[in-house]
């Protein structure tokens, strides 16, 4: 009866504890990919003309495509790196480390000077600032999921870890709403020359937030245990090459058809939408903004379904709807009228929600949890070069070449079913559950630990 009163508070504790780790998880991630999302809009609008001047309009956006793809190179980086420091010296320093970095180098391409004022100087330091862009977002990844769903039941763990999820969209839409707020209250000169900054300098406020709240956290329950195991790896990175090479591939290419699909339905929608359809860059930030609100909904609701059906079965179901949706898009929007535009952009995001609201839980559940910071960061940032990194630049140079929506949609078709083989090969979720209980069970002593009665 006396306990009672303490195991009441400290379940309290507990799940207070994860209500904290869940915010966090969300709030951190959805800053850094605020600074992000930020940089692939810009890159879409006005980076071709102020960093790579050209006399043709499509080519200074290939330029400018390519720095957005440096952000994804770099991410392999921040994947080695970061990835083995969070699974050696704990989760929380590590997410405090990316959250700085890529919030300073977001502050600083604020600060730039185009290239009408110090020549190639421009470009070269735009690129350098986006690569450290990439190596904070390559280490941010894995450690928010981790923040989360390690804090969280493993049973549930499409629902917590989705928390990382929700990042993406919610940074999108916060960028784009900036970008759209500061386009209608500015003129077009206006914002080419100074507007755009804004959105990059007020990427230092909202790092401190993000500290704030991640400073407040502990360790994860996780890691703690391991460290009280002294179960922590070594060398994690060739443990996951050398153990657990299945696991790795099955991750990387689960990830490289929502990427693609997201590439196409957030960033390059915009460069189609103003140089093919004609339409205001206005009316293709209204359109991204309203899906990617609907996202910030749907993501948790997507990971928590996972989790009652089979979550593999779910990702495999949606990849196929995402293969097919092009097909239906484009034809859909070529009359240049703004709602079957907005309407096919929110029916891509709602599929991507599917796979990426479940994409995290999956992809953390393939390694074993003494490896699983290094090897989610390292499917997650690997992936990213072969989907992401190359979508951009890759739909530019189709549409230019062939003038005609086909060879993207089969583009992203193709994507998808590349994933569909990363969900074949990948486990179900009670494997990983049953690690988790495992390492989180109360340890009894040794028989020849116990004292003997004398």
């Amino acid at each position: 009866m006396h306990d009672t009163p303490k195991s009441d508070a400290g379940a309290a504790e507990k799940r207070s504890g994860v209500r904290r780790a869940f915010v966090a998880s969300l709030t951190g991630t959805a800053l850094e990919w605020y600074d992000f999302a930020v940089y692939s809009a810009a890159a879409a609008l006005v980076f071709g003309d102020l960093f790579f001047p050209s006399e043709d309009p499509l080519t200074g956006t290939l330029l400018a495509f390519s720095t957005y793809a440096v952000g994804y190179i770099s991410r392999p980086l921040g994947g080695f790196v970061f990835g083995r420091l969070g699974d050696v010296i704990g989760r929380k320093k590590v997410l405090i480390a990316t959250l700085v970095l890529i919030g300073v180098a977001t502050f600083l391409i604020g600060l730039l000077p185009a290239y009408g004022t110090i020549g190639v100087a421009a470009p070269i330091a735009l690129v350098v600032l986006r690569f450290a862009q990439g190596v904070g977002v390559g280490g941010e990844w894995g450690g928010a999921v981790l923040l989360s769903s390690e804090f969280g039941d493993p049973r549930r763990r499409g629902f917590y870890a989705s928390a990382a999820q929700v990042g993406p969209p919610a940074g999108n839409l916060l960028a784009n709403g900036v970008l759209a707020a500061l386009g209608a209250l500015l003129t077009e000169a206006q914002f080419e020359s100074w507007g755009w900054r804004v959105a990059f300098l007020l990427s230092g406020v909202l790092v401190a937030f993000g500290l704030w709240i991640r400073a407040k956290l502990e360790e994860t329950p996780v890691f703690k245990a391991m460290e009280a195991e002294k179960s922590r790896p070594e060398a994690p990175i060739r443990e996951v090459f050398t153990t657990q090479p299945r696991a790795l591939t099955a991750a990387i290419l689960c990830r490289v058809g929502p990427d693609v699909l997201y590439a196409m339905f957030t960033v390059f929608v915009l460069t189609y939408a103003t140089q093919e359809l004609d339409m205001s860059r206005g009316s293709a930030l209204t359109a991204v903004l309203i899906g990617s609100s609907v996202q910030v909904f749907l993501m948790p609701l997507a990971g928590a379904l996972s989790d009652r059906v089979n979550r593999r079965l779910l990702y495999g179901v949606a990849a196929v709807a995402a293969a097919v949706w092009p097909f239906v898009f484009f034809p859909m929007a070529a009359g240049g009228s703004w709602l079957p535009l907005a309407a096919g952009v929110l029916v891509a995001l709602v599929i991507h929600c599917c796979l990426y609201g479940p994409q995290a839980a999956f992809i953390a559940e393939q390694f074993s949890p003494r490896l699983r910071y290094t090897g989610s960061s390292l499917a997650y940032t690997l992936a990213g070069i072969i989907g992401g990194a190359i979508a951009p630049l890759l739909f530019t140079t189709l549409l230019s070449a062939y003038d005609s929506w086909v060879p993207l949609a089969l583009y992203i078709a193709l994507a998808c079913a590349v994933s569909l083989v990363g969900v074949l090969l990948g486990r179900n979720p009670e494997a990983a559950v049953d690690e988790d209980e495992e390492l989180a069970a109360p340890k009894t002593p040794a028989a020849a630990d116990v004292p003997v009665p004398r």
